[in-house]
């Protein structure tokens, strides 16, 4: 055979494909042109053992990378002994990872395990409900909180329209962009506090009287990676509590040390009624918590406050739970956020120098966005060009999400696991420039 004929490429395979296009349920954007085999580390591999480095953590989830062995050995043991139980039983996992979470997050004593971060929405908005006997949830213009019934309606980012009525109450308040301020200080820059303060002077014209909590993202991730400027969440919580509101914070992708705190919360000194964790704490795996004051779990039992799901206060999966807290411990990862984080956001700023696509760098740790605006005056989002960067960096071996919104550029997501390493960001950083420089070359 000549030897410079390419061999064909096992992702091409015709039969995963048709199988595929025959039977999956579309649930969302295309599928990323590869059958993924395996994963380790900051590493997913393809058919063909190619390794593509993992920006993303999987789902934003993988925390740890993939295949961390504290995680694999804690799931062989766990599952070995008692993976699920009833949901009026209980186990040692259960109630250790309880405790362990109580004591990182100061006040927040009482905790709820369950499996996604659209459950613990869900619980922790019902919950608010039911405490505060009323019905109104404030949730930002370009939020992410899941799929499912109360969730999905405090979820204005995507997916509203063609499903019928969200539940009533749902009101929304714009999200404060730095990058694309709606109010402005005199010099330029975003005034936060008049923006919140007319937010929530519609919201009183338009609330029937019953407003029981605002949810909020600490980075709104899914809206384009916007972040809560210091201050904002002192502000968001006074605002609630003049109204008798609760604040919910969801920090599904910001919790466990993600943004270089343990909780995203914690930079601010600012406590919510309600904390929602997911994704992040069970590294991967399907576990997320709701957290809370003894007085507000006391009220919601006094009342009658009923969550059973299936797989509530699931053994296994806080078993895990437990050895995700381990590794951030024992392996210094919140600070490992700041410190890679730092080295990230220096080299993405450098790019931003170097190209004029470019148009913003925000968040905080290892959780960062990178917004993709046409060249030329007024910032223009460009989700074309974003796109095609987004698929050049992927045949060329790293996997970014991208997100595309009306009225914004393509942002790319960017959050790898805490365990990444200095020569993995500069690769990624690498493929980054190319993957720019060949979109760029083509126009």
């Amino acid at each position: 055979m000549d030897t410079l004929t390419p061999r064909p490429s096992k992702n091409d395979d015709r039969g995963f494909w048709s199988s595929a296009d025959k039977h999956l349920i579309r649930y969302g954007g295309k599928f990323d042109p590869a059958i993924i085999e395996h994963a380790k580390g900051s590493f997913v591999y393809d058919a063909d053992n190619r390794p593509i480095l993992d920006f993303t953590s999987g789902q934003m989830s993988a925390l740890l990378g993939h295949s961390h062995p504290k995680i694999v050995a804690a799931v062989r043991h766990q599952i070995d002994r008692v993976a699920h139980l009833f949901s009026g039983m209980l186990s040692w996992p259960v109630v250790e990872l309880a405790e362990r979470l109580a004591a990182l997050a100061p006040g927040l004593d009482k905790a709820l395990l369950l499996s996604t971060g659209a459950e613990s929405n869900e619980a922790a908005i019902r919950m608010a409900k039911l405490v505060t006997g009323k019905h109104e949830i404030v949730a930002f213009s370009q939020s992410w909180h899941g799929m499912t019934g109360a969730a999905v309606s405090a979820t204005y980012s995507a997916g509203r329209k063609g499903f019928g009525p969200a539940m009533v109450g749902s009101l929304a308040i714009p999200a404060p962009n730095a990058f694309r301020p709606r109010f402005k200080n005199a010099d330029g820059t975003l005034d936060w506090q008049t923006e919140l303060d007319d937010a929530f002077m519609l919201i009183d014209s338009q609330s029937t009287g019953s407003l029981a909590a605002a949810i909020a993202e600490p980075i709104l991730s899914s809206g384009g990676m916007i972040e809560l400027p210091r201050g904002y969440l002192a502000a968001l919580k006074k605002k609630c509590h003049e109204r008798g509101m609760l604040l919910i914070l969801d920090e599904a992708q910001t919790g466990v040390g993600r943004t270089g705190d343990m909780f995203a919360f914690q930079r601010d000194g600012v406590t919510p009624d309600i904390l929602t964790l997911s994704k992040t704490i069970g590294a991967g795996l399907p576990l997320a918590a709701v957290m809370t004051t003894s007085e507000i779990e006391a009220a919601a039992h006094q009342k009658g406050f009923l969550f059973y799901t299936t797989h509530v206060s699931d053994p296994l999966p806080a078993a895990v739970g437990l050895a995700v807290l381990d590794a951030v411990k024992e392996e210094r990862l919140v600070e490992r956020a700041r410190e890679l984080g730092k080295r990230l956001s220096d080299g993405l700023l450098a790019l931003k120098q170097r190209y004029r696509c470019i148009g913003d760098i925000r968040g905080r740790g290892l959780m960062l966005g990178v917004e993709i605006v046409a060249d030329g005056p007024g910032k223009k989002p460009d989700q074309e060009l974003g796109a095609r960067i987004a698929a050049e960096a992927f045949r060329r071996g790293l996997s970014m999400n991208i997100v595309k919104l009306p009225g914004m550029g393509g942002v790319f997501r960017i959050a790898p696991p805490l365990t990444i390493s200095e020569a993995e960001i500069d690769l990624g950083l690498g493929i980054m420039s190319e993957a720019i420089e060949h979109e760029l070359a083509r126009n």
